[in-house]
């Protein structure tokens, strides 16, 4: 069982899920505890991370400008302030930089996943940035939601200039 499940957070419908199913596991005795479940949003916004700052069961918030598109949502659902509290999870607000850099270590790892996607491992070095952020009690899962093919920055020619097709060339880009 892991300690604790980092996932991308729009609205907290998947977040709630994920609680609820290892809650289900606990109620047919086949878990003994949930993990803490924390929910990573953009920090252009983060409404659930406004609902459980300021005590409430949900928040509007204005979002501002951010590439993680997938999930910057106005408005968090109540169901994630739910798992956040049952759980013991955190609200984690990541700005693009962060979610960036851990595009980045997915990416080198060979894990090709759009920006909001990398929004649990980012929140997972934002609170452990000394080592690999497993949590002393157990492993620590960072769900990954989709792939690099949704990202709109892969569409951008400036971001990925064209090579020439010759084995050199591609063996000299993969290494």
């Amino acid at each position: 069982m892991p300690a604790d499940v980092y996932v991308p957070t729009g609205y907290g419908e998947l977040l709630f899920g994920v609680w609820k199913g290892f809650r289900e596991l606990v109620l047919l005795g086949l878990a003994d505890r949930t993990p803490r479940v924390h929910a990573c949003e953009p920090a252009a916004g983060a409404p659930l991370a406004a609902a459980v700052r300021t005590g409430r069961p949900a928040a509007t918030v204005r979002v501002g400008p951010t590439d993680a598109y997938a999930i910057d949502c106005a408005v968090s659902g109540y169901r994630g302030v739910v798992a956040l509290r049952e759980s013991g999870g955190t609200a984690h607000a990541l700005t693009d930089a962060q979610l960036s850099s851990a595009r980045d270590e997915l990416a080198a790892q060979g894990m090709w996943v759009e920006l909001s996607a990398a929004a649990g491992l980012a929140a997972l070095r934002a609170g452990h940035p000394a080592g690999t952020g497993a949590a002393e009690e157990g492993p620590a899962v960072c769900v990954a939601t989709s792939s690099g093919f949704k990202d709109t920055a892969t569409a951008r020619r400036d971001r990925y200039p064209a090579l020439p097709a010759d084995w050199a060339t591609v063996r000299a880009a993969l290494a």
